[in-house]
């Protein structure tokens, strides 16, 4: 199910096509320690990957256009027959050109003193100046370099440019390819989810909830969790990135779940909010109302043409209108929205792009003013809020909050695509209509 490498190819050739006569870098992940000698499974870079599929760490890859020969360039690492043994096999200099389609390929040990020849007839660099000083500094190292001698000979890059600016444009626009793979990725995060809510009850902990889920995530084929599984009862449920999962579950609890998979590293992202014993007390049910009419309210603007902010405005118009009405804010909505006195119950944006990364490449604005506008192919989340944590603290000139509202966290997120003519809710096979889940 996974991507062509003729897909890759286009890709690459998209993104040389909008670089002239520059060169491009990319370099894949690092592998990362959890403990001592111990390493985290090895995630590849979304940039380098979306251009080359390739999944080993210490790579680098060149998109060179302006080369006689050479447009993708890939340094890897070397075969070792006893490194192999111990941290898996490698694919090597051969196999980066037969099965990955380098034109070229070396060792990554090579890096140094090839790359000059792939810069110095190149106008600029592409590169994104990430978290990787030291390769940071390599690169600017070699610009530097080239930049000294440039009066002689009247060629080399005059500049750096971030990739991000080209590149991610073209990873907001999902294939069929990349569609079919997130489709199975929101599959399996709803399988999750209702294998959740029917396995929970009164007494289990969190964690229990939690094994459940990622359980189902490697049971149908997923590589796991795309995020920390967010498993919050009671008040942990106004905790927006709670990850602890140790509380045990109390009867009239509110269970919210965020959690979804990684697919052949295309990512679900969905949150469910239900009654643990399946009844909502008055108040829980009151505030559940609103933001699934809020969310409802939003999906409807995510379409194509519109701009970015518009379902954003649409959730909080209805949240902070849903608040006045229980009297939980006072005063006129526009002047509580334009002044954010709604930001103690609802503190972050609706939605977020998605892809093969949980917050996806792609600018939200174009300067101060301009949003981005919805395409058809842009995937993204639609997840309003309110959370009445147990301390909240009204904003000035509101009402305090009486006991009987603390607690009550509700969130509820789908996925989200845009199509030609509307938008399609990936994740609809998780219930959130009051009566499935009540």
């Amino acid at each position: 199910m996974g991507i062509d490498l003729s897909e890759y190819r286009q890709r690459r050739e998209q993104l040389m096509k909008k670089i002239g006569q520059g060169t491009a870098i990319f370099r894949s992940a690092p592998t990362v320690v959890m403990h001592n000698d111990v390493e985290y499974n090895f995630r590849q870079d979304s940039d380098f990957f979306y251009l080359t599929g390739f999944n080993e760490p210490e790579a680098v890859a060149l998109l060179v256009p302006h080369h006689e020969e050479h447009h993708f360039i890939l340094f890897v690492q070397a075969k070792d027959p006893e490194k192999e043994t111990w941290t898996g096999y490698r694919y090597g200099v051969e196999g980066a050109k037969e099965l990955y389609g380098a034109d070229e390929a070396y060792p990554i040990t090579d890096l140094d003193e090839k790359l000059p020849e792939y810069l110095k007839k190149a106008d600029r660099i592409y590169y994104h100046l990430g978290r990787d000083k030291h390769f940071n500094d390599v690169i600017i190292s070699h610009w530097q370099r080239l930049i000294a001698t440039y009066p002689k000979r009247g060629t080399g890059p005059i500049a750096i440019e971030d990739t991000n600016q080209i590149l991610h444009p073209m990873r907001q626009i999902k294939s069929p390819t990349e569609l079919m793979l997130l489709r199975q990725a929101m599959e399996i995060s709803a399988a999750a989810h209702n294998r959740a809510r029917e396995f929970v009850k009164v007494g289990h902990y969190e964690y229990q909830i939690q094994a459940e889920i990622e359980h189902t995530f490697r049971l149908h084929g997923a590589i796991g969790p795309a995020y920390p599984s967010i498993v919050a009862s009671g008040n942990n449920s106004c905790i927006l990135h709670y990850v602890e999962n140790k509380r045990q579950i109390q009867d009239q609890d509110l269970l919210l779940i965020d959690a979804g998979c990684s697919y052949d590293y295309y990512n679900g992202d969905i949150t469910r909010t239900f009654p643990i014993n399946g009844k909502f007390t008055g108040e829980q049910k009151a505030i559940y109302e609103i933001v699934l009419q809020a969310q409802l309210k939003a999906i409807e603007l995510v379409q194509p043409g519109q701009p970015y902010n518009e379902f954003h405005d649409m959730a909080v118009c209805v949240l902070v209108q849903g608040l006045i009405e229980l009297g939980l804010l006072k005063g006129d909505l526009e002047e509580i929205i334009k002044e954010e006195k709604y930001k103690p119950f609802y503190m972050h944006k609706t939605g977020h792009w998605l892809g093969l990364d949980v917050h996806d490449a792609g600018v939200y604005k174009q300067g101060e003013e301009t949003w981005e506008i919805l395409k058809a192919g842009n995937v993204l989340t639609v997840e309003p809020g309110i959370y009445i944590g147990p301390d909240i603290k009204p904003a000035e000139g509101q009402p305090e909050i009486p006991e009987r509202w603390r607690g009550i966290g509700i969130r509820i997120e789908d996925d989200i695509l845009v199509t030609e003519t509307g938008h399609e809710v990936l994740t609809s096979a998780v219930p959130k209509a009051i009566d499935d889940i009540s």
